[in-house]
């Protein structure tokens, strides 16, 4: 059921945003001249990676300097259009044909990068060390969670894994419809970047 939700849901995202994703595209292109698209390599159900397709939000080549670095509140790789899209989630309209595909569903853990570490006491730690990795890559990566949703931006991973943890033991389609609701309220509100969401 959850499966055949998905599909159908993000093949009506994808006809009704289209024009919207027009927009957009125009707007990325027109500010730097770059590709409109990003896509990255993602960690999906039991290990398989994919490839998620975003909006370019941020500098073309933002991680030649840096290597892979997760955006900041006011980060300065992060163009004019990016803001908005971030803010807003529209950079991850695309990823709608990530879920029409099966790569990922409308809610659960949000999808990783392969080789991702934490930093724990200063120390780098392999994301598949941290506690609750084994469980979150059993089901297939979200849109949206109750991570993405409840939990601080900036607290640890292995915080976070404890919130995909409580998903997974307690996911339904109920508490699915409850998330993708919230989630569109938070795109509505534009506050996706904001450190003290509370809900």
């Amino acid at each position: 059921m959850k499966r055949v939700f998905d599909a159908a849901l993000a093949f009506a995202g994808l006809v009704i945003s289209l024009p919207l994703g027009i927009l957009l595209a125009a707007a990325i292109k027109l500010e730097d001249g770059g590709p409109v698209f990003f896509a990255q390599d993602r960690v999906g159900r039991d290990g398989r990676v994919f490839r998620a397709l975003k909006f370019r939000s941020m500098q073309v080549d933002a991680e030649r300097t840096t290597g892979p670095l997760q955006a900041r509140a006011g980060d300065s790789r992060i163009t004019h259009v990016g803001r908005v899209m971030r803010a807003t989630a529209m950079d991850e309209l695309p990823q709608l044909w990530n879920i029409f595909r099966g790569d990922m569903s409308f809610v659960g853990p949000r999808a990783l990068r392969p080789g991702e570490i934490e930093l724990e006491g200063g120390n780098p730690v392999p994301l598949e060390a941290v506690p609750g990795y084994a469980a979150r890559i059993l089901v297939r990566p979200g849109l949206t969670g109750v991570a993405q949703v409840y939990a601080p931006r900036d607290i640890s991973r292995r915080s976070k894994f404890r919130y995909d943890r409580l998903y997974i033991r307690r996911r339904s389609f109920a508490l699915d419809l409850r998330l993708i609701l919230l989630s569109f309220w938070i795109s509505f509100r534009g506050t996706w970047e904001s450190r003290d969401r509370k809900y």
